[in-house]
Parts: C-alpha cells; structure tokens; sequence
C-alpha cells in the first residue's frame, strides 16, 4: 500500500497500473465509512496476493486529485475507490460496500493468477530472447501458456521462436490452437495469420524446394511466379525476410492479383512478424510540461523502424 500525493501520482500510480491493476482508495480522516473501509481494502490487496496494488489519497490533504476524479465519475461523496488499468482510471465504487461486492469489482478488472503467471513468463522469455537465450526463453514461453493457453503473445512468441530455431513440426503443433482465428476470413486475428504463412513456407521449405532450380527457372521467365514464390518461401522459412520481401515485389508488381493476392499477403505477413507490438501508455516523463493533472498516461507511439519503413513504402509504391 502506497500514499498518492501529486509529488508521485505518475509514478506510484498511472506508471505502477502499466505492471498492475492499482485500486486507489479516497479518504478522509473524518470520514466514518472510509475508516471501516480501509482495512478490508487492505486485507484484500493481501488475499489477492499481488494481482492488485492498493494506494490511499487522503482528500484533506490532496483535494486537487481527489477533485479530478470524483468530477471525471460524477461522484461527490465518500469513500470513493477508482480502479486504474494500463495509465488510466477505468472504474469505480462509492461508499463502504460489502466485501462481497468488492471482490466483484475485483474479479471484473484483476487478472487470474494464470494470466499474471503468464505475463511475467512471457515478460522474462522476451528478455531472453534478447539476451539470445532461445532454449530458455522457449522453457517461459511453454510455462505462460500452461498458465494461460489463452495468452496471445505467449503463443505468437513460441510459434515464433520455434520456427526460427528450425523446429517447423513442434511450431506446428503449438500453432493448431489458433490455426481456426489465423484462418477466419471475416475477422482475421493478424499476427495469427502472419504466423500461419510463415508455417506454409517452412513446410514448404522441408519439402525440398530447390533453391538452384528455381533461380534457373526465373532465369528463363521473369513471370514464373510459382518458382518466385518458391525463392520466398525459401527465404521466409530461413528468416531472411528482406530477401523474402524484394521477391515478392517482383510480382506484386508485375501481377497484383496472382493467385489470390498471395503474393501482397505473404508480404504482408512479414511485416506483420517484423513489427513490434504496441506499447502499453506511457506517463510523461519527469519534468515534461503539463496542463494541471494527468489522469491518464500518454499514448506510447512504438519508435519507427527505418527498414519496415522502407518496406512498408516499397508495397505502397508497387501497389499504387
């Protein structure tokens, strides 16, 4: 439990709900019901055991933060409890409620102990990934999903990882789960479908493509597009993805719609496997200019990346 002053707001509280939930309880000295309030607030951040983080602001002495929210909810009594998910106020509860019905609140926002296992695997797995630990950050991979087999970014991570580790069956395995929201073709699920593709080309790699064989045949006819498509198969199996790219170029622009658009989704695909996802908000940073409080954490833009730029513009100029 932590004391929410406008000195730390930003970081005990918008920065502190981007790791975790944080239920912040407004109180006063003088106020009965926030007295009986209180220490079942506190015995529940115990009992949930880390799945939430409480903090307490005393309305007496931060009324400018205590007046911000209960104008952003409508609210003028008190206790008031407002809930902060990912750098900004999502919910809230007036008055000395029920236990019962805390815990209510509780479960319609706070993460099950298997999702929060689950993050922090996949939070360490990337970590080792970037460290080039690939065995081990597939041992976190494998935990998060048997944590949570719902957990997206632990089952792109170790479809991912596996495939760049040249072990196509086991990717494969982990990929059936969601092969059927990979395949939707009203609500495709993007980094699913991009997966999917990748999948295709290292089976279709395994299967003895013949690298010589189709250089040799688009030597003969710039418009064998099957043996393009092979060379980028080819090289998409192998993870080198610009060489992927630039023989997909090849006939995204001398045939836009060959097979189906095969040619512009697989690019596509890779590009969606290059990119980084989205950023959870982010506070702004220590002594950045501010127009009175904050109640919600900026958007975090994710920083560009010159090459998928560069590809991204490539696409644009072939198709358009």
């Amino acid at each position: 439990m932590i004391d929410i002053t406008l000195e730390n707001f930003e970081t005990e509280l918008l920065q502190a709900s981007l790791q975790q939930p944080v239920l912040l309880d407004i109180w006063a000295p003088w106020c009965g019901p926030c007295k009986s309030l209180g220490p079942i607030l506190e015995r529940l951040e115990a009992d949930y055991g880390g799945r939430f983080l409480l903090a307490k602001l005393n309305s007496d002495e931060q009324p400018e933060i205590a007046s911000q929210l209960s104008q952003a909810f409508g609210v003028r009594s008190i206790p008031f409890c407002v809930m902060f998910v990912g750098g900004q106020p999502v919910d809230g509860f007036v008055g000395a409620i029920p236990e019962s019905q805390i815990r209510e609140f509780l479960a319609k926002h706070l993460p099950e102990a298997g999702e929060l296992a689950a993050e922090q695997e996949v939070s360490e797995g990337e970590e080792l990934l970037d460290e080039g630990d690939a065995d081990a950050a597939l041992d976190k991979f494998i935990a998060a999903l048997e944590a949570d087999p719902a957990n997206e970014a632990a089952r792109f991570d170790l479809v991912k990882a596996l495939l760049e580790s040249g072990r196509v069956g086991e990717a494969r395995a982990a990929f059936e789960p969601v092969a059927a929201q990979a395949a939707d073709t009203i609500t495709p699920h993007a980094r699913f479908a991009a997966l999917a593709l990748w999948l295709q080309a290292a089976e279709a790699a395994q299967r003895g493509l013949d690298a010589t064989a189709l250089q040799a045949a688009i030597g003969a006819n710039k418009r064998d597009f099957d043996a393009r498509y092979g060379l980028a198969q080819l090289h998409f199996a192998a993870s080198r993805f610009t060489e992927a790219m630039e023989e997909l170029l090849e006939i995204i622009m001398r045939d836009k719609a060959w097979n189906g658009e095969l040619a512009r989704k697989t690019y596509v695909a890779i590009l969606e496997i290059l990119t980084k996802p989205q950023p959870k908000a982010a506070v702004p940073a220590a002594g950045e200019p501010k127009g009175g409080l904050q109640l919600a954490g900026h958007a975090t833009v994710t920083p560009a990346d010159p090459l998928l730029d560069q590809y991204r513009r490539k696409l644009s100029m072939a198709l358009f």
